[in-house]
């Protein structure tokens, strides 16, 4: 994620996105970069309207209210079950990961 934040922080400030200016960003944060990932997000991001893909992202950017009061003890799932909630949880995020950059 560090390095889609990079990207979108050199956008918000009006920056080109390009691998050594994302490389210097993720430097600056003490984070290690990887050149093959950072070639690989500027690559996914050219042809990306990120203005227009920020405005269509779906609303789970939102912050989610807190709970008010605890919730009932719910039966214990079988792993297997719990196994392909996470799956479909992994899914629809990457779905809108996707939805970011095109």
């Amino acid at each position: 994620m560090e390095y889609v934040y990079a990207a979108m922080l050199l956008h918000k400030a009006g920056k080109e996105i390009d691998e050594k200016k994302v490389s210097e960003v993720l430097t600056a944060a003490g984070i290690s970069v990887d050149a093959v990932r950072v070639k690989a997000l500027v690559a996914s991001i050219a042809e990306v309207d990120i203005e227009e893909a920020i405005k269509s992202a779906p609303a789970m950017m939102a912050a989610a209210p807190a709970p008010v009061a605890a919730a009932p003890a719910e039966e214990e799932k079988p792993a297997e079950e719990e196994e392909e909630d996470q799956t479909k949880k992994e899914e629809e995020a990457m779905e809108g990961l996707g939805a970011l950059f095109g």
